[in-house]
């Protein structure tokens, strides 16, 4: 499995709805609120085999109330 990141700008006024729509899809491990130019930060596990582009654009990108997002890949945890 590999994690990876993706910081999620909200359209205006929505970004709880985003949060939950998220968390009922299921597909984050784990979901926060955060200051500054991107509205959440969510974090996520593929198998090792799974494009991760293809994964945010199909599974991420495509909620409602998402504006943008930014996807940030890791190496390793320490």
């Amino acid at each position: 499995m590999k994690a990876f990141f993706v910081q999620i700008k909200c359209e205006l006024g929505k970004s709880y709805e985003v949060a939950s729509a998220l968390a009922d899809a299921e597909i984050a491990s784990e979901i926060y609120s955060t200051a500054g130019n991107y509205d959440l930060l969510a974090k996520f596990y593929v198998d090792d085999e799974e494009d991760v582009g293809h994964f945010v654009n199909e599974k991420v990108q495509i909620l409602p109330g998402i504006k943008d997002t930014f996807t940030v890949v890791t190496f390793r945890a320490f």
